[in-house]
């Protein structure tokens, strides 16, 4: 599809890879971007530029009503970016309880699988329209230091594929994304060398305006972890198993 004239809905659009995506869709022409955020008020930067396509929405992903409401507001949609995420940056066993591995599986699977439900009539009478869902490396292998953050971009990749199917009738292409560590809040925790916001969004908007209809690895570190596990999956799992939690604590 076209970026140029598009209207996107970005959620998660605060952080740095939502604010990167909200900056490269004004630069390519969108003709409306609809910026979302639990917190309004986070915001605000990004309204500071005063550009009239920006139409600020208060979104929780993991709020039925909020989805609900969004989808009626913004009935124009063309693009939706599944783009808000959360990482607790826990092991499955070295958490103390299981409240981070339920937060990170309603924020990161059953909030863009309700978003996606709620916006697929939207996008069904604008033609068509476009999906893009981001994913992560961690969706392919497990990170032993982020264990239940890997499973809940594990499920999502596979939604992902089974929204792909479902959605083709419609002609509504689902890009999905795998990127590496990225300098932003969540990736600041992981190793360097990590990728721009600016690098994943840039290839992740070129896949959407090839007609992409799969998922890509967006960045040339994420490429080279792509090669290296379409090359020996197990080899690169047992690399990222060596990354384990720093203190393991009693289950609960």
């Amino acid at each position: 599809m076209n970026i140029h004239g598009s209207v996107a809905l970005v959620t998660g659009a605060h952080g740095g890879i939502g604010r990167a995506f909200v900056a490269e869709l004004l630069k390519r022409g969108a003709a409306k971007v609809y910026i979302t955020a639990r917190d309004p008020a986070s915001l605000s930067a990004l309204l500071e530029s005063g550009d009239h396509r920006l139409v600020p929405l208060t979104l929780d992903v993991t709020d039925p009503a909020q989805v609900a409401a969004a989808a009626v507001a913004a009935s124009d949609v063309t693009l939706l970016i599944n783009n808000a995420g959360y990482a607790a940056f826990e092991g499955a066993i070295s958490a103390p309880d299981l409240t981070y591995a339920r937060q990170e599986m309603e924020v990161n699977y059953f909030g863009p699988l309700a978003m996606t439900r709620a916006f697929a009539p939207v996008l069904a009478a604008s033609g068509g329209g476009a999906i893009l869902n981001m994913l992560s490396m961690v969706s392919l292998v497990s990170l032993p230091v982020a264990a239940t953050y890997s499973a809940s971009k594990a499920a999502f990749l596979s939604v992902t594929r089974s929204i792909r199917a479902e959605l083709t009738a419609q002609g509504t292409p689902v890009v999905g994304i795998l990127a590496v560590q990225t300098e932003t809040e969540m990736g600041a925790k992981l190793p360097e060398p990590r990728l721009t916001p600016e690098e994943v969004v840039s290839d992740a908007l070129d896949a959407v305006q090839a007609g992409a209809n799969e998922e890509i690895a967006a960045g040339a570190l994420s490429r080279n972890a792509y090669n290296a596990f379409t090359a020996d999956p197990k080899a690169l799992q047992a690399k990222m198993s060596t990354r384990l939690p720093q203190a393991v604590r009693p289950a609960k």
